[in-house]
């Protein structure tokens, strides 16, 4: 039977090949292939290819390219700068002005696209010009747009939710419900932590803001209804029971081709665009879902689950004591590796242990989709940091490590919070049913 240490040896194998540049689907494949030629024998590794074909057949998956490319129709039709302005006006006279706007046009972005890197690209080049122009703390601004881009994975629908879903066999749809609350919660603590800043230090927020009529902000509704609009066709299709998430997904790129259409933007030029970026997408992110299916497999035929459970129980470790160490681990895992990369990687092996130690699959789904958030942030490998420096375009990305610390610190505490109140990740799919 293989032991703790073997698993232990096993993965530090896999992080050291991601370190030293290897594909992560590569490396994860390897270890797995390893794995399988050690304990088990030739013949096994030969169902790779029924692995790979029934991966690449599952239903649900589907949604993944749908949902990348429901993000990039939404970005190339206009659509997210109108958002913006609409919710500028609303947002802009809370103490904190423009800030605000970054947070809420972020979560309602990520309740469109599903990835918080599209969300800081996107809700980036649309902000960071206004900043400029108004003397905001420029650190600060580059923080708001990095931490609020995070609620793109936690907000539904999210990509990683699919994944996680699809890997550990959990209710998608339950994952969606569960992680609105949590997201609502951190976006308004975002929120709270802004105007603390600004009645702290009134010059980081910059010029005051034009107050705008009520005729002005009624009107600015106007573009907040083709955001909305989707997010009602994809999210009231999947709980009125009448799709599944991913025929919601395809519902809701239906819904962006006609506002495209009707905004005047939809052409053939515009339509390679968003396919070819969607291509590009999607073959990354299934290459490393295949490996990880593979390795789940294995994992659960050598009966690493049973092993790592054991090992836990004989430290004497409870399950407050097991959750806290996984913080940890996934905290220091997330200075060295990319947030996709680093759930497939440990979710094969961590998710039947946590359920073993009586932790609810969906709580643990939006404890790690959090964990994956703090990880977007991180220093030094965190994808929002650079994607909000790239689309800034000169300067040290120390500027947007700083800004995003006091966020960093907020996420964390926000972990404390569900750790002690799970009931606010598992109120709402149990109210819903």
């Amino acid at each position: 039977m293989i032991t703790a240490i073997e698993v232990l040896v096993g993965f530090l194998i896999m992080l050291g090949l991601m370190g030293a540049g290897i594909h992560v689907s590569v490396a994860i494949f390897t270890v797995a292939a390893l794995g399988t030629l050690m304990y088990l024998g030739t013949p096994l590794l030969y169902s790779f290819g029924d692995v790979l074909w029934g991966t690449l057949n599952d239903f649900i998956l589907t949604s993944i390219p749908l949902f990348i490319l429901l993000g990039e129709l939404l970005l190339r039709s206009g659509i997210t700068e109108r958002m913006y302005s609409a919710l500028s006006v609303w947002l802009n006279r809370m103490p904190g002005g423009l800030l605000h706007t970054n947070i809420g046009a972020s979560s309602v972005f990520a309740a469109m696209s599903g990835s918080s890197v599209a969300t800081a690209a996107t809700i980036g080049t649309v902000a960071l010009p206004a900043f400029a122009e108004r003397g905001y703390n420029e650190r600060l601004a580059l923080g708001t747009l990095a931490a609020g881009a995070t609620l793109g994975i936690l907000i539904p629908p999210s990509i990683n939710m699919i994944i996680y879903g699809a890997i550990t066999n959990t209710s998608i749809g339950k994952l969606f419900i569960a992680g609105i609350l949590p997201g609502l919660a951190l976006a308004g603590a975002f929120m709270l932590a802004i105007i603390a800043f600004s009645l702290l230090r009134p010059d980081v927020a910059g010029e005051a803001e034009p107050r705008a009529s009520l005729r002005e902000r009624l009107v600015s509704l106007v573009d907040l209804l083709p955001p909305a609009f989707v997010f009602a066709i994809v999210m009231g299709s999947i709980y009125s029971g009448w799709a599944t998430p991913t025929e919601a997904a395809a519902l809701g790129v239906v819904a962006a081709l006609v506002l495209a259409a009707i905004n005047r933007k939809l052409s053939l030029a515009m339509l390679h665009e968003c396919f070819l970026s969607m291509a590009r997408t999607t073959a990354m992110i299934m290459l490393i879902i295949v490996a990880a299916f593979f390795l789940n497999y294995i994992v659960g035929i050598l009966g690493i689950p049973h092993t790592l459970t054991q090992w836990v129980a004989d430290l004497g470790l409870s399950p407050l004591g097991l959750i806290l160490a996984l913080v940890i681990f996934y905290l220091v895992l997330g200075c060295f590796l990319e947030t996709l990369s680093m759930m497939i990687a440990t979710v094969p092996i961590v998710v039947p242990m946590v359920v073993q130690f009586g932790f609810d699959p969906v709580w643990f789904g939006i404890f790690l989709v959090i964990m994956m958030e703090i990880s977007l942030i991180t220093p030094p490998i965190g994808m929002n940091l650079y994607v909000v420096q790239g689309v800034r375009g000169r300067g040290s990305i120390g500027d947007v490590m700083l800004g995003s610390l006091p966020f960093l610190a907020i996420m964390l505490l926000f972990v404390g919070l569900i750790i002690l109140w799970p009931g606010l990740v598992l109120w709402l799919p149990g109210a819903v049913g």
